[in-house]
């Protein structure tokens, strides 16, 4: 299921976006910018402004584009009400997405209920690099043995699970 959404999504909005270089939001939205997904930073302390080059908003109600997955950088008390603002969108996204540590059962069911796909407690970082076989260079075991040698892309890092375009 992770590999699909990983592949399948072009465009996150990442509620919870943060300017500052030491939080974990930050670096996971570069390395995901790095991988070619656009990132839509959503922070209502910075909105107006940017984060990493990107445009900067409220609230995903703010957002001028139709977004693919709603990624939660807010502690689970948060998620009730981004999942029912990413539910009032039109079109809705494909994917609720809350990093480590962010679970919140009753908002994921109402979330596939609406016929969207839930991720709980993961970071699309992490999962990307696992995927993709970059995590196995620091010596940490992704659970993935493959004899196929990864195929080389252009990005942050060389490596992906896009199929290539062209």
């Amino acid at each position: 299921m992770i590999r699909g959404v990983l592949s399948s999504v072009k465009t996150i909005a990442m509620v919870g976006a943060s300017p500052k270089e030491q939080r974990p939001s930050y670096f996971v939205m570069r390395y995901l910018l790095g991988k070619g997904f656009r990132v839509i930073p959503v922070n209502p302390g910075q909105a107006g402004g940017s984060i990493l080059g990107q445009a900067c908003y409220a609230d995903l109600a703010a957002i001028p584009e139709p977004v693919d997955m709603i990624d939660i950088f807010r502690s689970p008390d948060a998620v009730p009400g981004i999942v029912d603002a990413a539910l009032a969108l039109d079109p809705l996204p494909k994917v609720v997405w809350m990093q480590l540590g962010v679970r919140h059962e009753a908002a994921a069911s109402k979330a596939e209920a609406a016929g969207l796909a839930v991720v709980m407690d993961r970071c699309p970082k992490i999962e990307y690099a696992r995927l993709s076989g970059e995590i196995g260079w620091n010596g940490v075991n992704s659970r993935i043995l493959s004899s196929k040698k990864p195929t080389l892309r252009s990005g942050f890092q060389s490596f992906g699970i896009r199929p290539p375009k062209g």
